[in-house]
């Protein structure tokens, strides 16, 4: 097992724990033994990764995980999850001679070069063979992750961020009415707060009327993927409004993401957006995107695309692997 190839890979967020191996050696990044764990299930990142690679039979060297938080020091806190570890201890605790960390969005990005054709649905734009940055990539699920890739051509970087965390910019009088509620809820209101499952959840209640705009409470929330299937199903009026106002806050934050970044491709990820394509196209998703006034111009020649690949952060994690060893390797 010494000399084996293979490496674990992960993409760590608050709800699910995605571990695979990858092989070292392949001449392109791969995502083999794939398994996605109930992180609830397991006391720390630790413990699921061990669960996993027991459950595999592996022994690996190296791993890059992508977690669900910034990664700047040596403690990595989870953003969504109550799970915090060092990089030196977690390191040593799974044998590893390399450890790699990456925020997840960052993993996301780093898949971008390597998706194929059909691993993404074009919401406007050309299907351009060659990519060229800078590229934004967010999206919404337990958070709202956002990340920037930069260069081309095999020389790819990128840039991790926490723009999920931006203040909210409602638009309207029903955003108005959403954002009162959110800031007598929760004080502060980042656009992550509506754009992730739960914030699904609460703009529907709000739409319901089924909150208390004094004291922030609300009665029992709708399941984000119940609100999803009932929006699709076409009969539930409350659902769709929902989903249609969710769609219509993510092309204004994706435009101003575009807008900051000086982008040129938008993709979008995450485990949401990827169930509903089709009522995305249809929603006011490309009018907010491009309701920038002076800059909407600008936006036009902007491609948009949703990416449909499964596993995106373990590809990322992979990718982000391979270039770590080599940029090691040529020192």
């Amino acid at each position: 097992m010494t000399a084996s190839p293979l490496a674990l890979i992960a993409d760590i967020g608050g709800t699910n724990a995605r571990f695979a191996l990858t092989d070292l050696s392949a001449a392109t990044a791969q995502v083999l033994e794939p398994r996605s764990l109930d992180a609830s299930r397991f006391a720390s990142l630790q413990h699921a990764a061990e669960h996993y690679l027991d459950g595999v039979g592996a022994k690996p060297h190296h791993a890059a995980i992508a977690v669900a938080s910034p990664v700047n020091g040596e403690e990595i806190r989870l953003t969504n999850r109550a799970w915090s570890f060092t990089r030196s201890e977690l390191q040593r605790a799974l044998a590893l001679d390399t450890l790699h960390v990456l925020n997840d969005f960052g993993a996301v990005a780093w898949s971008v070069p390597a998706l194929h054709a059909n691993e993404q649905i074009a919401i406007h734009g050309g299907d351009e063979p060659t990519l060229h940055g800078p590229i934004t990539v967010l999206g919404p699920g337990t958070g709202l992750g956002v990340a920037m890739l930069v260069g081309g051509a095999g020389r790819w970087q990128v840039v991790e961020t926490e723009g999920g965390h931006v203040s909210f910019a409602p638009l309207g009088d029903e955003e108005l009415n959403i954002a009162r509620w959110f800031t007598a809820r929760f004080g502060r209101v980042s656009n992550e707060r509506l754009l992730c499952g739960s914030g699904l959840s609460h703009i529907d209640a709000v739409l319901r009327g089924a909150v208390d705009h004094a004291t922030g409470q609300h009665e029992a929330l709708r399941e984000p993927a119940d609100i999803v299937i009932a929006a699709l199903e076409g009969h539930d009026l409350a659902a769709r409004r929902t989903l249609a106002r969710f769609c219509a806050v993510l092309g204004s934050v994706a435009g101003d993401a575009a807008l900051i970044h000086g982008s040129r491709t938008v993709m979008i990820a995450g485990g949401i957006v990827p169930r509903f394509v089709p009522f995305l196209r249809s929603s006011a998703f490309r009018e907010r995107f491009l309701a920038k006034g002076r800059f909407a111009a600008y936006l036009e020649s902007v491609n948009i695309r949703v990416i449909t690949h499964t596993g995106p952060g373990l590809l990322g994690a992979a990718m982000a692997l391979r270039a770590d060893l080599a940029s090691e390797t040529s020192r």
